[in-house]
């Protein structure tokens, strides 16, 4: 007897291929398929529902995501379970949260990253990846696959400065990235625009990439963005690392930025290109036009060095202020379009949603000194959101074949990016049934089997007997994300059924308080 019977769907299994119409059964964690009429074979179940006029697909995997401290403190994690997530990619950009050798690193590292993930209380201590990761298990509403970011990495060798590594330094940092692999991590993140993992060099990363590849892991990496001409160097940087470490090359959030000096054709023939040249690459994309991270990306490295009590330090120092006012612009086009968000402060909650340039106007400042002012007040903690992809050429990435999606949603503040509440359900609706860009099965691959494949998970991302059960049922007519920039935290519509290693998560399109998300760790099948 089955526990639940999901029939008169159209299920879309994940592999691309057209859907059929049949019946899911799941058993405990476990899926199985009915082709045909499920009535017609006296398949009996606890509860049935009724998929008529619906897809049913596998959960969907999102390859970038900022939840290592978030999930934690709101466990039910509504934004994304919502859009049908059922499994998120943790540990992304360089920035992740074991292992740590010292709580205080830990701390230090959880405040200067608190831009992106929060600074919630922890909900234990922990210092290996074993003990991090096992604090998910049953624990949170979606599964975790985790990447270990290559700054902690780098502090528990070297400490917060920006020095070249030694060659003891890079033994060390193989060792720590080793043991955390073989503890149940994926593989190795950079985010190469965010310190102090950003100071280390290419050769640095090749050969923590040597160590990541000899355990079957994948490099994810957020490009340096200030290298050589902005726009192609990053991208052959990443590249490079992979051909020399012979390690996947997994490039995260790309796309052409609206102040890049070139157009995104380039930047896909690169990728192109070296999959010609028999090269293990991949990206991902998000399909909006709003780019979001902590605030702090807007300040330049030297001020960084040693961590965030010397940042603090040349943020306060008159010195400081007036380099700072030399050297920091924004990343968008204007401070006009930097709108900020996420402030603890009472007295700054009226700054909630708008522009650093109003902002600064609001407190007769310029807006360095705003920034930097705000930055003390708020310990360092503002997310922004501010124009990043090109729209004209944004479709180009996500529906080119060799991405995949990663939401790189930022779950802080009253005015996130709207792609927090709607990055799934917009491909749906407007990349595949309004503007027809691709097909239904090909963006639902897109979601599951082939970032699952990407991670190495061998028993999710496609509806197939004996596969896990994280499965998602919706209304293709019906999808929709209404989440915007002025009004970004809306729920999808017609996402009706979100199951997690069997358990509904999200049912009838609420969501049921349950929390049957577990760790998964590398090179084990679905367990704990």
């Amino acid at each position: 007897m089955l526990d639940i019977l999901l029939k008169g769907g159209l299920i879309i299994d994940g592999t691309g291929n057209p859907g059929f119409y049949g019946g899911v059964g799941i058993t405990g964690d476990t899926v199985h398929i009915l082709r045909g009429d499920p009535d017609t074979v006296g398949v009996e179940a606890g509860r049935t529902v009724d998929a008529a006029g619906k897809v049913v697909c596998p959960g969907f995997i999102d390859m970038h995501a900022h939840s290592g401290l978030v999930i934690l403190a709101e466990p039910q994690h509504h934004p994304k379970v919502r859009q049908g997530v059922t499994t998120e990619l943790i540990g992304v950009d360089g920035n992740s949260y074991a292992p740590f050798h010292s709580q205080e690193d830990l701390l230090q590292f959880v405040e200067l990253n608190s831009g992106l993930d929060g600074n919630p209380p922890l909900p234990g201590s922990w210092s290996s990846v074993a003990e991090y990761l096992r604090m998910f298990d049953g624990q949170v509403a979606v599964n975790i696959a985790y990447i270990i970011g290559n700054s902690p990495i780098r502090i528990c060798a070297m400490g917060w400065e920006d020095r070249p590594a030694a060659a003891s330094d890079i033994h060390n940092m193989r060792a720590i990235l080793r043991e955390g692999m073989e503890e149940g991590a994926f593989g190795i993140s950079t985010g190469l625009d965010y310190p102090p993992g950003s100071y280390a060099d290419t050769d640095e990363l090749v050969q923590l990439s040597e160590q990541a590849a000899m355990l079957g892991g994948i490099y994810h990496t957020h490009v340096r963005n200030t290298l050589g001409d902005r726009f192609l160097d990053p991208l052959r940087e990443a590249i490079e690392i992979g051909r020399r470490s012979s390690i996947p090359c997994h490039i995260t959030h790309l796309y052409q930025r609206v102040t890049a000096p070139g157009g995104g054709r380039r930047l896909l023939h690169l990728v192109e290109e070296a999959r010609e040249e028999g090269l293990d690459v991949t990206f991902d994309s998000y399909p909006y036009t709003l780019s979001s991270t902590r605030l702090l990306i807007l300040l330049p490295q030297w001020c960084q060095s040693g961590g965030p009590r010397s940042l603090k330090e040349v943020l306060r120092s008159g010195e400081g202020r007036e380099r700072l006012r030399q050297e920091v612009r924004p990343r968008g086009p204007s401070w006009n379009e930097t709108w900020l968000t996420y402030f603890k402060q009472p007295r700054n909650h009226l700054y909630e949603g708008r522009s650093l340039g109003e902002i600064a106007e609001l407190r007769g400042q310029h807006p360095v000194d705003a920034l930097c002012d705000l930055l003390l007040e708020e310990d360092l903690q503002i997310s922004y959101v501010a124009p990043g992809p090109n729209g004209a050429t944004l479709p180009d990435f996500v529906k080119h074949p060799l991405s995949m999606v990663g939401s790189d949603a930022v779950l802080l503040g009253d005015f996130p990016s709207p792609r927090t509440y709607g990055t799934f359900p917009v491909i749906l609706s407007e990349f595949v049934r309004e503007e027809r860009l691709m097909s239904l099965p090909e963006a639902i691959r897109k979601m599951t089997s082939f970032p699952a494949q990407r991670l190495g998970l061998p028993d999710r991302g496609l509806l197939r007997d004996g596969f896990k059960a994280d499965v998602v049922v919706f209304d293709p007519l019906q999808v929709q994300a209404p989440a915007t920039r002025q009004n970004p935290k809306v729920f999808p519509r017609g996402i009706e059924y979100v199951i997690v290693n069997g358990v509904p998560v999200v049912d009838q399109g609420q969501h049921t308080g349950a929390l049957p998300g577990r760790a998964l760790r590398r090179g084990q099948a679905g367990t704990y």
